[in-house]
């Protein structure tokens, strides 16, 4: 009868809990707790469930079951109803306002961000006016997500065409205080081993693009941190004696296709693999609005997110992608598109570090929504549902060095949140159900997130 009495008080609420001999239950303090939340912490695929997570100061100060613990007097409860709490995601590869837009669409930009889960942006089209955008997040003046900066890129037509100009460029970016210097086309080799060599010496990354003299094994040993685009790896499947002497100079997309050869494939998801470099690869971005296989029209009709651009952005969009259709070979760009899935497959079977990327916002690739359109792609490709949300959560953190800041649901880490209605790890469109987001503990329901969409829409005559 006692062993049955004891067992019976287990269950109990605190109230009661003294009435049956037992101890109060701790009780923690905070400013927010989710409450009945089951949690995917996203340090290995599982789920805890009917958890109570406690914030604090914009951390995570307690997770624990409701037998465990309970939030203090005074903290505000959200009832998850039994929804999944998962860390925010990263985008790896977006663009950040300039002091040519306006402030009102520089913030609904970083919005668009957050309403869609992304609380990190590593921005990857620099400039000076960043610092101050990423100072009034940081504030609380402006909401947005967590920013990291890249410089203003290195490329001829920035002010970058011998390797002094290189070198005294990323020191000058270093002195700043950009987190990453970012690469873009048309450097020489000299060039761009100059600036290699000058981030190693002030500490900084070089990330983004690889200049086609340079080439992809040339990058990978170099110890480019990041190769967006999955820029010069279709490049890379070419065989020396298929090169022309003009390096890359294929005249066209489908004589490039023509001297794939594909078995080389395993080579060069080693070389990925053993420089430890990162893959940010924008697929959806690149199938519709780079390479060109559908109309304007037809993308922007798929695309109920379009309403939240301005409809000049849009129009622009459109033409650019049907100007594309009309000058390219649109089988080749097909082929091509399956072919870069190809690769990003054979990398993350390989073991290659991949991250989450966007290039938003650009062509039809809308801050935040784009994220969801690219996650679903990789399913589509045979990643699992965890797979991607690592690619989305953890993995960046790993990238940054930061896993003890961000990209789990653990105590001290930054709650920057995800609460869906669904499990996405049973299918990944769930991440589009959801409940709300918290960016930096601040909490946004979904009713909410839906009336500053609306008025985002309303603004632009959406």
């Amino acid at each position: 009868m006692a062993r049955n009495l004891s067992v019976a008080c287990l269950a109990l609420s605190l109230s009661a809990a003294a009435a049956c001999g037992g101890a109060a239950l701790p009780r923690v303090e905070g400013d927010i707790a989710f409450i009945n939340a089951n949690v995917i912490p996203m340090d290995v695929e599982r789920v805890l469930e009917n958890r109570t997570v406690v914030i604090a100061d914009g951390r995570i100060a307690a997770i624990g079951s409701a037998d465990e613990m309970t939030p203090a007097e005074g903290v505000e409860l959200i009832d998850a109803a039994g929804g999944y709490l998962l860390p925010g995601f990263t985008e790896m590869h977006g663009h950040l306002p300039n002091p040519r837009v306006p402030d009102r669409d520089a913030q609904n930009v970083l919005f668009l961000y957050v309403a869609n889960g992304v609380t990190t942006v590593r921005g990857m089209q620099g400039d000076p006016s960043q610092f101050d955008l990423r100072e009034r997040v940081r504030s609380g003046a402006v909401l947005g997500p967590q920013l990291f900066l890249a410089s203003v890129s290195l490329s001829p037509g920035r002010g970058v065409s011998t390797p002094e100009e290189a070198e005294q460029l990323v020191r000058e970016y270093a002195v700043q205080g950009y987190d990453l210097i970012k690469m873009l086309e048309g450097l020489d080799v000299e060039t761009y081993d100059a600036a290699v060599r000058t981030a190693a010496e002030v500490g900084l990354p070089l990330a983004g693009h690889v200049p086609d003299q340079v080439g992809l094994r040339r990058a990978l040993a170099s110890r480019q941190v990041s190769i967006d685009h999955l820029d010069n790896y279709v490049e890379a499947l070419v065989p020396e004696a298929a090169r022309p002497e003009e390096w890359p100079g294929f005249g066209g997309r489908g004589t490039l296709l023509a001297r794939v050869d594909e078995s080389l494939m395993p080579d060069v998801v080693e070389a990925t693999v053993r420089a430890g470099a990162w893959v940010v690869p924008t697929m959806v971005l690149w199938e519709t609005g780079i390479l060109g296989t559908r109309p304007g029209a037809t993308v922007a009709a798929e695309r109920p997110e379009v309403r939240y651009m301005p409809p000049e952005t849009v129009e622009q969009w459109t033409r650019s992608v049907d100007e594309r259709l009309a000058a390219g070979d649109v089988e080749a760009n097909r082929r091509l598109a399956a072919l870069r899935g190809r690769i990003l497959l054979a990398l993350h079977e390989g073991g290659a570090n991949i991250a989450l990327g966007t290039d938003s916002p650009q062509t039809f690739s809308v801050p935040g929504f784009s994220a969801h359109r690219e996650m679903r792609y990789y399913v589509s490709l045979g990643m699992t549902p965890y797979d991607v949300l690592e690619i989305a959560t953890r993995k960046p953190a790993e990238y940054f060095g930061a896993t003890d800041d961000f990209g789990t649901v653990a105590v001290g880490r930054r709650a920057d949140l995800l609460l869906l209605e669904a499990n996405p790890l049973e299918d990944i469109s769930r991440t589009e159900r959801r409940a709300g987001v918290m960016v930096g503990g601040r909490w946004l329901p979904e009713e909410e997130i839906q009336r500053r969409l609306e008025a985002i829409a309303t603004h632009y005559g959406n």
